[in-house]
């Protein structure tokens, strides 16, 4: 049985483009445009009665949490759910970006939900995408760094932990993005019974050292990634040409870049700078949409203009925890590695051979668990990727992953 037919909606904007209508309604249609792209996926106003031959059925809601907070999911569960199956996947992406990003990995995730009568959900984060954007306040004093950083990361964390109760969920895994990913380790060390495994794609805030990790780099980095390239992996030598190669591109930074930095280093987040300028604007996320999704197709690489220029216009929220986590140079303020070995779960690390996260912090980590008597880390290059990773390569990986859970 085709599934039902669905009422068009308006087209995406050109890129570049100025400032247009935005709003919740605008937001809510650009991630309908992506999700649509996805043959089980329900809009709300239709039945979430699946097909008969539907292994899985998707639908985006808002989850209530207290206090007038909420936040967006996507919820792509299967039609005959094993009394066996592994917990759910959920996916959480990274700063300043939303559940969309993840539209070309929904499908190979869904075979998997199918095949093992699973569930997949993919959420933004408080303050996000196009979940609530409550105000954002630290109250610590700027001294106090452990508890700045506690309670930045609590506005975050206990609010996936208020999800997850709401869901119903007993216990996730979790794979996370980026900052995400710092994220995703952090609930982990806060409620470790409710995660199964953790897989941390490009992490964030992982090693001692500030090298190279800037957040302003997710407006401005440039790199095509190939969609031949493959998780091989991690080895000392692998990571030690990756730094060495992140050093040379470090010294060859543009002036907008720089710029950007300085401006997030006093206390602005890359998205502010995007918000207060009226030409400017539009033209970075015009520019960073076409090279980021070189390699989408001329109406992909449009909706996903649309989507990101939506939720990047939203009210400013959760995107000004960055100065509180990460110290000036972007390195965390309490680095991971310090802490991740107080973790018994499986822990994948995975980077792209060409990313801009330090890949040295992973393998420190890897190291540091197996050192604490922890032998279930692993740390994966994947060949011909950045920061974004090779989508193939990527799904490839997570599907061995959640099937290793």
């Amino acid at each position: 049985m085709d599934p039902p037919a669905l009422d068009p909606l308006p087209p995406a904007r050109e890129i570049p483009s100025a400032f247009g209508a935005t709003g919740e309604k605008q937001s809510a249609i650009s991630e309908e445009r992506l999700l649509r792209r996805l043959p089980f996926f329900r809009p709300q106003n239709l039945s979430s009665t699946p097909n008969n031959d539907s292994p899985v059925i998707a639908h985006s809601s808002r989850v209530d949490l207290d206090t007038k907070r909420y936040l967006n999911t996507l919820s792509i569960t299967s039609t005959s759910p094993a009394p066996n199956a592994p917990p759910p996947a959920v996916m959480l992406h990274g700063y300043g970006a939303g559940l969309g990003f993840f539209y070309q990995n929904f499908p190979v995730l869904a075979q998997w939900a199918g095949r093992r009568g699973s569930s997949v959900y993919a959420l933004d984060w408080l303050g996000m995408g196009r979940s609530a954007r409550v105000p954002f306040s630290v109250k610590a004093k700027r001294d106090d760094v452990v508890t700045r950083v506690s309670e930045a990361e609590s506005f975050f964390v206990d609010s996936l932990e208020e999800w997850r109760q709401k869901m119903g969920l007993d216990k996730m895994t979790l794979v996370g993005h980026s900052l995400g990913a710092y994220f995703s380790v952090v609930y982990a060390l806060k409620y470790p019974t409710r995660v199964n495994k953790l897989v941390l794609l490009s992490p964030a805030g992982v090693p001692r050292d500030p090298n190279l990790t800037m957040p302003s780099r997710e407006l401005t980095d440039s790199r095509d990634t190939d969609s031949f390239g493959s998780a091989e992996e991690a080895t000392r030598a692998r990571v030690d040409e990756i730094r060495a190669e992140q050093k040379v591109e470090k010294k060859q930074e543009s002036k907008t870049r720089r710029l950007l930095t300085y401006l997030w280093e006093e206390g602005w987040s890359p998205f502010q700078v995007v918000r207060s300028t009226l030409f400017w604007g539009p033209m970075l996320i015009g520019k960073y949409s076409s090279r980021r999704f070189m390699g989408l197709t001329e109406e992909d690489t449009r909706d996903m203009h649309d989507y990101i220029m939506n939720i990047t216009l939203a009210k400013g929220s959760g995107e000004y925890c960055i100065s509180h986590i990460l110290a000036p140079g972007a390195h965390a303020r309490l680095p991971l590695v310090d802490r991740i070995a107080a973790l018994k779960i499986p822990i994948t690390f995975v980077y792209g051979d060409h990313d801009w996260m330090d890949p040295e912090g992973g393998r420190q980590s890897v190291e540091n668990l197996r050192q604490a008597g922890n032998g279930k880390g692993r740390m994966y290059i994947i060949s011909q990727a950045g920061h974004h990773h090779n989508v193939k390569a990527v799904n490839d990986l997570l599907i061995k992953e959640l099937d290793r859970a």
